[in-house]
């Protein structure tokens, strides 16, 4: 899926950011098309990002991606949910599986807590995912946002 293909919500503020609102799907396709570009840029072309074979060696069934690459996701779908209205302050992650060549992922999150600062600002706290298209979430973890005053 390119990125032109991915929409962004057409939600007011006030219950885009309400708890138990949810950031919009964003999916990409794990592959070495994929970790290629974000070995490029990060200098990380390591074997087990490239080779089925040295992947094999590790104990997986072939090549697998960056974790960073899925944590890159997670920022970018969070990025794309908050449009100009936040930044993300806060993101982590637990990797529990690998992202295989040919896995769909698809990364998300669900508001879980809001709380109003003495500033006038809002913080929000989130649960963020990144998971396989079996629905194993391959990489949970929580997220931090602090919205403008005016979108709040």
């Amino acid at each position: 899926m390119t990125d032109a293909a991915v929409s962004r919500p057409a939600t007011s503020a006030p219950t885009a950011f309400a708890v138990g609102a949810t950031v919009p799907p964003f999916v990409r396709t794990a592959g070495f098309h994929a970790w290629n570009r974000y070995a490029a840029v990060n200098s990380e072309f390591v074997d087990i990002h490239m080779d089925d074979a040295a992947g094999q060696a590790a104990g997986y069934p072939g090549a697998f991606g960056m974790g960073n690459l899925l944590w890159s996701w997670l920022h970018c779908a969070t990025e794309r949910w908050l449009d100009g209205r936040g930044r993300l302050e806060h993101l982590e992650l637990r990797f529990r599986g690998p992202a295989l060549k040919g896995d769909e992922i698809t990364c998300g999150g669900v508001v879980t807590g809001r709380t109003a600062q003495d500033d006038g600002t809002t913080v929000l706290e989130l649960d963020v995912w990144a998971e396989n298209q079996s629905g194993n979430r391959i990489a949970p973890g929580r997220a931090r946002v602090l919205l403008d005053k005016s979108s709040a």
